[in-house]
């Protein structure tokens, strides 16, 4: 399930603000850049789409956690 928040601000301000919790959806964004086939619309069906997505979290998941236990020293 998403919770999506809508964040209006009271007045118009110049220059960067930073928003609650955009940055952990720019930096999901920047991860899904690196691979090459989600940088298109190149699927026909939508749950191909998807599950190229839950593949690629899957892999980067995976590669973060295989790097916490080698620098942790587990099995």
């Amino acid at each position: 399930m998403i919770d999506l928040q809508i964040v209006k601000l009271p007045e118009v301000k110049k220059g960067f603000v930073l928003m609650p919790k955009r940055w952990v959806v720019e930096r999901s964004f920047g991860w899904l850049a690196r691979f090459r086939r989600l940088s298109r619309d190149y699927e026909r069906l939508p749950q191909m789409s998807s599950g190229l997505h839950f593949l690629v979290f899957a892999v980067l998941m995976l590669s973060a956690a295989a790097q916490i236990l080698a620098s942790t020293g587990g099995a």
